[in-house]
């Protein structure tokens, strides 16, 4: 069992950071992988064709393992989640009359994107919503989203987990109901993959996308998308001249090659050899390794359980622990609450969380412990009572 590893962090003393969801604080590891980056560039005559290669290798065999995936070629470097889903989008065909499935306030990068498609194809964007109240939120919510999948869907764009409370979304069923109909399964993995594991082999989605700078525990501006068999021969969102075939002899690349790399290649971003971010990937790919995401995914429970008996002692809704992840709990606030008032109070003593609406978004890692689900009990006590 995982111990907190704070000792790996740069935290400062008396900070209660509880807000891997916005965004992880970078590791020791990593920080020096991207230093080690920076300082490489001093001289560039020591970088060599292999170079552009190496570490966008790793990349691809450190999250083919993650999420147990058995080609590493499938993997592809993004810049964003947003780009994942865009060049996904590109090449899911939705004929008219056909419809696309989301669930209620996803992230905006997995909402534009299919409404986008719906708008030009003449498609239906359903979107399904979690009942407003009731002791079983969760799973109502998870029937009604089986529910809407019909033989007139074409995608299923949806997460793993909702990134403004946690709810936990019974993707097994909704893969296998997804290849019934014939549609595709699109998962944003940014709010999950890294925390929560994540079986591509057992499940097999068509396209897992995910953002690097949160569970993933690696920087901004470069994220991982695995695409499956149904993206072999696709159309990638620009030309890049590094997923060509042969592109790795420097010699002949003005021998200009139409056939791409094998796999997912086509779909990395262009300039995807960078020598700071790709650094800093791996390290904080090889992290996760050490820990393991099961074990990751113990440790945020043991923390948030604790948090939830609180909160529900104060007030606050919590929902079931069936249908919630172990790595982020919503604490949905009393009625008459200021959430202003809350963020304040919590802010004033250290305590960062987000605030989502009318919930308050708690996102622990390896490097929180018993002291910190403490601190912010304390502030919201403060208020509540």
């Amino acid at each position: 069992m995982l111990s907190c590893q704070r000792h790996l962090f740069s935290l400062p003393e008396g900070l209660h950071y509880l807000n891997c969801g916005y965004m992880s604080p970078l590791s020791r590891r990593v920080e020096e992988a991207g230093i080690a980056g920076i300082r490489r560039k001093r001289v560039p005559s020591d970088i060599g064709p292999s170079d552009f290669l190496q570490d966008l290798q790793r990349v691809r065999l450190l999250f083919a393992t993650l999420v147990n995936v058995p080609d590493p070629a499938r993997v592809a470097v993004i810049p964003s989640a947003s780009y994942g889903l865009a060049t996904a989008a590109r090449n899911i065909c939705v004929a008219a009359r056909q419809n696309i499935v989301l669930v209620s306030h996803q992230f905006p990068s997995n909402v534009y994107v299919w409404r986008r498609i719906a708008r030009s194809e003449g498609a239906e964007l359903r979107t399904v919503e979690p009942p407003t109240n009731g002791q079983h939120r969760g799973r109502d919510w998870n029937a009604r989203l089986l529910e809407s999948i019909d033989r007139d869907t074409a995608v299923v764009a949806i997460p793993q987990v909702h990134w403004t409370d946690g709810t936990l979304f019974d993707i097994a069923n909704i893969a296998e109901r997804a290849r019934e109909v014939g549609a595709a399964l699109v998962l944003d993995g940014t709010q999950s993959v890294g925390a929560l594991p994540v079986d591509a082999e057992r499940l097999k989605p068509d396209a897992v996308v995910c953002a690097a700078y949160k569970w993933l525990m690696g920087p901004y501006s470069i994220g991982v998308a695995y695409y499956g068999p149904r993206f072999d021969e696709g159309c990638p969102l620009e030309e890049t001249w590094l997923a060509r075939r042969g592109s790795e002899d420097f010699r002949r690349l003005v021998d200009y090659e139409d056939a791409y790399r094998a796999g997912a290649a086509r779909y990395d971003v262009g300039e995807t050899s960078n020598f700071v971010l790709l650094p800093m990937l791996v390290a904080a790919l090889e992290q996760l390794s050490d820990w393991g995401v099961p074990e990751v995914q113990v440790y945020c429970r043991r923390l948030t359980e604790s948090l939830a008996s609180g909160a529900r002692e104060l007030g606050f809704e919590v929902e079931e622990e069936a249908w919630r992840a172990g790595h982020m709990l919503g604490l949905r606030m009393p009625s008459g609450q200021d959430p202003e008032e809350m963020s304040i109070e919590l802010a004033s003593r250290g305590v960062f969380v987000s605030l989502r609406g009318d919930v308050l978004r708690v996102s622990p890692h390896v490097y929180n412990d018993e002291a910190d689900v403490g601190a912010l009990l304390e502030a919201v006590r403060r208020v509540v009572v």
